[in-house]
């Protein structure tokens, strides 16, 4: 079982920047990918980021890559999420996850079904 909790999130002015932060904790060695996933009302959940624990590469959404950035610590159990140049159109919950199983494509790394483990969630308004 590994526990996910996020934090960072807030409001802002567009053109401003957040950094979002994930904590795992519990069999964190269970781990394979960890990912940044985001959900507007009314949307589904897409991925914003992923990265491979064992490898550390990383995997973006390329419409988002501009802008976001993921890195890990040393520890590879804190995930963060750089959000820059912020848009209305970035309002969305802010969700980490973690997947348990080897994703083998691009496709698999940024879909959410794929992850097993999630937080709570951290909301992100972002006005014009």
């Amino acid at each position: 079982q590994v526990q996910l909790v996020e934090s960072g999130g807030g409001s802002v002015q567009a053109g401003r920047s957040l950094r979002l932060s994930c904590v795992a904790s519990g069999d964190t060695n269970s781990m394979y990918y960890m990912g940044w996933f985001r959900q507007a009302p009314g949307m589904e959940r897409e991925g914003v980021a992923a990265v491979s624990i064992r490898s550390g590469k990383i995997y973006p959404n390329d419409s988002l890559k501009d802008r976001f950035t993921i890195s890990q610590d040393n520890t590879k159990t804190m995930l963060y999420v750089q959000m820059n140049s912020l848009k209305p159109e970035d309002t969305a919950m802010y969700y980490c996850a973690a997947a348990r199983t080897p994703l083998l494509s691009n496709y698999a790394r940024l879909d959410p079904p794929n992850y097993t483990y999630w937080g709570q969630g951290t909301q992100v308004t972002v006005s014009s």
